[in-house]
């Protein structure tokens, strides 16, 4: 049973990141049966992948990317970086005036937490190939946009044939940059006011490495090939 709730200002309350992703499932159905390429953005938006995935009878993969914190106050988004080291950075990085030796030291930190995490997640292979494929990038929220920008600008470089973001809530600026980089969105809700994704959901715990792992480890086939 799908449980939503109302919350102030008559915006969406989500049990839990699974009962957000079914919901999600159901406005992505025309992708179903089309082998869909979901790409989940680690940590939170994983188990939100697989029920999608499964659901569009799709594969599911991470799409690796981090965001940068500003100096002193890591929680603070100032950009994001892919595996491949490209960054982006937020139009209040550079208001802030952040010096560029900052940024690149944060990246390189960033990098390697992202090459641990390619290898733990998906060691029997290397990320699947989005190339010509309909690719969904799926997060649990978006607050600035920078990690979902990021993401989506390293899927496009692919050439997938189709290319959409999905996320069970989102500030309406970031939907606003969102909506130029691809060829659709499905986003449930888009609150007037937006504080943090953890607000919308009335179980939002956090995701670990663990959960992730064990997330792929139930789902790898014991052998043949991985569709590239």
């Amino acid at each position: 049973m799908d449980v939503v709730e109302m919350v102030e200002g008559s915006e969406m309350i989500f049990g839990n990141r699974e009962e957000a992703a079914v919901l999600l499932g159901r406005k992505l159905a025309p992708y179903r049966g089309q082998n869909p390429l979901i790409l989940a953005i680690p940590r939170g938006a994983v188990p939100m992948g697989r029920v999608i995935a499964d659901a569009l009878e799709g594969e599911l993969d991470v799409i690796l990317v981090h965001k940068l914190g500003a100096p002193g106050q890591a929680e603070l988004a100032i950009g994001a970086v892919d595996e491949t080291g490209t960054v982006y950075l937020t139009e209040h990085a550079r208001t802030l005036g952040i010096e560029p030796d900052y940024i690149a030291q944060e990246k390189e930190s960033q990098l390697a937490l992202l090459r641990k995490r390619r290898f733990a997640y998906t060691p029997v292979h290397p990320p699947i190939e989005a190339s010509g494929r309909i690719v969904i990038v799926v997060d649990d929220g978006i607050a600035t946009g920078a990690t979902m920008i990021t993401a989506l600008r390293a899927v496009r470089l692919k050439n997938p044939s189709r290319l959409i973001a999905a996320t069970a809530v989102a500030s309406r600026e970031a939907l606003r940059m969102i909506r130029r980089l691809v060829d659709d969105v499905v986003c449930l809700e888009e609150p007037e006011f937006f504080y943090a994704v953890g607000q919308f959901f009335r179980e939002f715990p956090q995701v670990t490495d663990e959960d992730v792992m064990a997330i792929f480890n139930k789902g790898r086939p014991q052998s043949g090939p991985v569709h590239r």
